[in-house]
């Protein structure tokens, strides 16, 4: 089974990017689909990006379309998530996800393998 460490996050401003990565091992990491979810405090995590096992496929929430963007780099074993024009309601604690399969999947209970999860804050 894979397992995923989460690390790039920090303080920025309003307006400000910041790139968080998902670094995988244990398994070969081109057969997993990778998702982002994020937490904030007193909410449920929720769906942001996630990409197809060869990159060719992603798929993001509405709040982050146009701002975000996920990729991966399969000779790394890594996975990214871009953020730009960052907004305070970005904050949040943001976790990768992985799956076997071969769509890309949206639901937090359709992934199987998760990080520790970064803390992203975005000052006002």
């Amino acid at each position: 089974q894979v397992q995923l460490v989460g690390s790039g996050g920090g303080l920025v401003q309003a307006g400000g990017s910041l790139r968080v990565s998902c670094a995988a091992s244990g398994d070969t990491f081109s057969t997993y689909v990778m998702g982002w979810f994020r937490q904030a405090p007193g909410k449920e995590r929720e769906f942001v990006a996630a990409i197809s096992r060869g990159g060719g496929t992603t798929d993001y929430a509405d709040s982050v379309k146009g701002r975000f963007t996920i990729s991966r780099d399969n000779a790394k074993n890594t996975a990214y998530l871009q953020m730009n024009s960052l907004k305070p309601e970005d904050t949040a604690v943001y976790f990768c996800a992985a799956r076997r399969g071969v769509y890309v999947y949206t639901a937090k209970l359709e992934y199987d393998y998760w990080g520790q999860g970064t803390q992203v804050t975005v000052s006002s």
